[in-house]
């Protein structure tokens, strides 16, 4: 038997690397299904936080885009060490937010805690974010970057839809048995065997020296961003998605808890629906991207988004589960590809040494439009369910409202990718 050559170890290195990616990618996607939407909503609604509220603690995840910022900061060929250990805070004070309302204290403390903790979360996630992304993907040979994050994300999905469902039965049962604390420790357990997973994932994935600017900080970031007319032009497709996104979303757990009082586990069959769909065209998405452009994925994607916002307009507890069953199935068709569109628009025209940047940079300015949106919303959340407002003698919900601004903002973010991207220029901002 022949010995295998450098190169070959080496493409065997990656390859393992690239199958960890998957992994690690999966793992990391099934922690955040416990801290966002109706699982967030059912620890807030123990706590007795208001709508509002929850839907401002839920664009935290917006706001936390902010802190890719100081990922400036790090000039490092090799980051590796940093994600990993970043990754472990970040994952194990989401496992802690299952603890607070399992304390002893009061309420309000708890309030505070549960603030607290879930906004140094997402300050530590997206401190190492852009490193990380642009490690992993350092992996992937550039020609199959849509066919690879297609496959990733199909994993990530099965894995998520079978996760979702059963902890969301599980949680359900406890709930209705009137153990819910017992549910808490369950998802405390759950969390953090996840963790230790995800941080195997990555320790058992091959590093590269990435290309990275020498030195360099926020000034210098922005400067260079600036002189990139395309990567502003996609800055403003980020914006006007996290605008679209964070008018409503926010508010859609304890919109599908409360007022439609819909179940954990309807609502994670509702999200199995949008899933399946998602994965259904997942690798379409990345093949037609891989042949066209991720600027006309981007504003396909766009447009099915749009469908999805308009059926989540009518939902209202006649028809909410119908409706949101809509909603979920084009949701996940536009999801099948607007994230992995909008990050490969920024590798398109960033050099390789300014993609954790450029990515940084313009995640953050979309993250603040995303979490400044959230906040001016909330006002009208709490105005409207007080005031009980109706048209023509129908009831309008706040949340419906909500989704009205995000289909507006959809609509424009539609219009103008169509205007200001495909066709102005090509990749060639390196």
């Amino acid at each position: 038997m022949n010995k295998l050559s450098m190169s070959d170890n080496d493409s065997l290195k990656f390859k393992r690397s690239r199958l960890m990616y998957i992994f690690e990618a999966a793992l990391e996607y099934l922690i955040s299904i416990l801290v966002t939407g109706p699982f967030l909503a059912t620890i807030t609604k123990e706590l007795g936080v208001s709508d509002s509220l929850t839907g401002i603690l839920s664009s935290v995840i917006s706001l936390g885009c902010l802190f890719q910022l100081l990922s400036l900061s790090v000039r490092k060929l090799k980051v590796k060490k940093l994600v990993v250990v970043f990754s472990v805070i970040n994952q194990a004070f989401f496992m802690l937010l299952y603890v607070i309302p399992l304390t002893g204290a009061k309420n309000q403390i708890k309030i505070l805690l549960f603030a607290v903790l879930i906004c140094a979360a997402y300050i530590i996630y997206n401190f190492a974010h852009p490193k990380k992304i642009s490690w992993l993907m350092s992996l992937v040979d550039e020609g199959g970057r849509g066919a690879f994050t297609a496959n990733k994300e199909i994993v990530s999905l099965v894995c998520g839809m079978l996760f979702s469902f059963l902890m969301g039965a599980v949680i359900d049962r406890f709930a209705e048995a009137g153990q819910i604390r017992t549910a808490f420790i369950l998802s405390t357990a759950v969390i953090f065997a996840l963790m230790l997973l995800h941080t195997l994932t990555m320790i058992f994935t091959a590093e590269r020296e990435t290309p990275d600017c020498k030195s360099g900080n926020l000034l210098a970031g922005v400067k260079e961003l600036a002189k990139n007319k395309q990567i502003i032009k996609i800055t403003g497709v980020f914006v006007l998605y996290n605008i679209s996104n964070f008018a409503s979303v926010p508010f859609y757990g304890t919109y599908q808890i409360n007022e439609l009082g819909l179940s954990l586990k309807t609502v994670s069959v509702l999200v199995i629906f949008g899933n399946i769909s998602r994965i259904l065209v997942s690798r379409l998405w990345g093949k037609y991207a891989d042949r066209k452009s991720f600027a006309a994925m981007t504003e396909k994607c766009l447009m099915f988004l749009g469908v999805s916002q308009l059926c989540a307009v009518f939902a209202v507890p006649k028809t909410g589960t119908a409706m949101f069953a809509l909603y979920y199935i084009f949701y996940g068709v536009a999801m099948g590809g607007i994230n992995s569109a909008l990050i490969n628009l920024v590798f398109d025209y960033a050099a390789p040494e300014k993609r954790s940047d450029f990515l940084a940079i313009t995640q953050a300015v979309s993250g603040l439009a995303g979490f400044l949106t959230t906040l001016c919303i909330s006002p009208l959340v709490t105005a409207v369910q007080k005031s009980s407002f109706t048209i023509s003698g129908v009831p309008i919900y706040a949340q419906q409202l909500c989704t009205l601004i995000s289909l507006l903002f959809t609509v424009a973010s539609v219009i103008y990718v169509r205007k200001a991207i495909i066709g102005k220029a090509s990749p060639g901002g390196r």
